[in-house]
């Protein structure tokens, strides 16, 4: 809600909301936390709000399985229903937590120019489609009273800028006059002017205040004469930003955007870095921007992982080598190990799925499965003695008894994967269509690649030894 909104009226609204989402048969309860942001019941949830009059969060206990479609049929209708606020309804899904899935931080010194920027780049992510509510932190203002003190008249009342201030602030905020008992519990009391006075802009500027100081006009001031605000000073209402959010120091305006249930944040983020091209969008000099959301959490993700990669590149081709007891057999393992990080993504590429991060650690995964069959195979033909030599006829038959382990192996492989490809939402399908897909490849690279490629190298390096010199 406005950053301006009463408690009061958070709580109204929230009750109307939960009348009209418990219309759905498919929902048993909501509830709502006012204020703050409710416990992490989830392991992704972010929290952090607290004494937020115009903020409540809440969560949908649902007698069903939740859909999208369910998901956004509600949306829409309270975005109908209530269109003064912004109200998400979001699945808990897998992942990294953050803010906005879609989200684009803009830096720079003038909080003005900051605005200008993000609002411009805001519109245009509110006119990409599967977008349901968009948010600049430079967008909630709220408005503030501002004081012109006529430094005479406060002189010869006998105050000064401070005091009129404490004053104020005494009225408006309220003073702690005492306590009471509550049972057991010991309650403070503050006691300050009533609400329909702090809320009225006539009744601010009419506040008396109590003279302090010498006065140099005590002819006409007795010490239990007040003086209205309003002949001291001019009172305006100006907007003010109602939060100026710092990242590192610097001052920063977030352009978040929030998504339609089972949209893909990264198709969202490319479709909008196309609308800010078309738009001949710019950030002028001074000011700069840095990706954040969904696709900053999976680059930092992703870093990570990449960051160990060297280590287990080294072990993996230490502990083939001391396996097989062959740098020949172990090399054709690393070939393996290239064609199925190849597999897996042809695998994503034919079952139209996109390449993210949940993809990239099934393809990881996928080589070491991928090469357990290889290695099967290769240890199959060195235990030979006939085939070890590069015997075609022994090889083939080594190859043919390993193949009932090999495909059974693959199977069940694939068939454990099943489970994720029909109730693992949009965020474990890339990871299993890797895996399963690649490891079915992977079959035909075992009993079809390892062989051929020793049978030649076996063959080349007996013809070399054998050649006249």
């Amino acid at each position: 809600l406005p950053a301006i909104t009463s408690i009061e009226k958070t709580r109204n609204t929230a009750l109307k909301v939960r009348e009209l989402i418990l219309q759905h048969p498919e929902i048993d309860e909501l509830q709502w936390f006012l204020a703050r942001s409710s416990p992490r019941y989830y392991y992704n949830l972010k929290a952090g709000k607290e004494r937020y009059l115009n903020y409540a969060q809440g969560f949908l206990q649902l007698n069903t399985i939740a859909k999208p479609e369910l998901v956004n049929r509600i949306q829409a209708e309270v975005d109908s229903a209530f269109p003064k606020a912004q109200i998400l309804v979001r699945l808990l899904e897998q992942g990294p937590p953050f803010d906005a899935p879609v989200e684009l931080r803009i830096y720079g010194p003038n909080l003005n120019r900051l605005q200008q920027i993000g609002e411009q780049a805001r519109a245009l992510l509110a006119q990409t489609p599967k977008v349901t509510h968009t948010r600049s932190t430079l967008n909630d203002v709220r408005p503030q009273l501002k004081l012109l003190v006529d430094e005479e008249e406060i002189r010869l009342a006998g105050l000064d800028r401070a005091t009129v201030s404490e004053q104020l602030d005494t009225l408006l905020e309220g003073n702690l006059g005492g306590s009471i008992l509550e049972g057991v519990e010991e309650l403070p009391v503050r006691v300050r002017v009533s609400n329909s006075q702090r809320g009225d802009f006539s009744q601010i500027k009419s506040l008396d205040l109590q003279p302090t100081g010498s006065s140099l006009n005590q002819n006409r001031l007795n010490a239990t004469d007040t003086i209205p605000l309003s002949a001291l000073a001019e009172v305006e209402l100006e907007p003010q930003f109602s939060v100026i959010k710092r990242r590192n120091g610097r001052r920063v305006n977030s352009i978040q955007g929030f998504l339609a249930a089972g949209v893909l944040p990264s198709e969202i983020f490319t479709k909008w870095q196309q609308k800010l091209n078309d738009a001949d969008f710019e950030i002028p000099s001074g000011y700069w921007s840095e990706i954040a959301g969904e696709a900053e959490q999976q680059g930092n993700a992703q870093g990570n992982l990449f960051s160990t990669l060297p280590v287990i590149l080294v072990l993996s081709a230490s502990i083939l080598v001391l396996s097989l007891n062959s740098f020949r057999a172990a090399s054709i393992i690393g070939l393996v190990a290239i064609c199925a990080v190849g597999l897996g993504f042809f695998s994503l590429w034919l079952f139209g799925y996109p390449f993210g991060f949940m993809s990239l650690i099934g393809t990881f995964g996928l080589v070491g499965i991928a090469i357990n069959d290889s290695v099967v195979v290769m240890a199959a033909i060195l235990e030979d003695p006939e085939a070890s030599q590069g015997n075609r006829r022994a090889t083939r038959k080594v190859v043919l008894r390993s193949t009932r382990h090999v495909i059974a192996t693959t199977l069940t492989t694939m068939i454990g994967f099943v489970p994720l490809l029909l109730g693992g939402g949009s965020f474990w399908p890339p990871l299993a269509i890797a895996i399963a897909g690649g490891v079915g490849g992977s079959t035909l690279v075992a009993l079809y690649l390892v062989p051929c490629s020793y049978l030649l190298l076996a063959n080349f390096g007996r013809s070399n030894t054998n050649s006249p010199k």
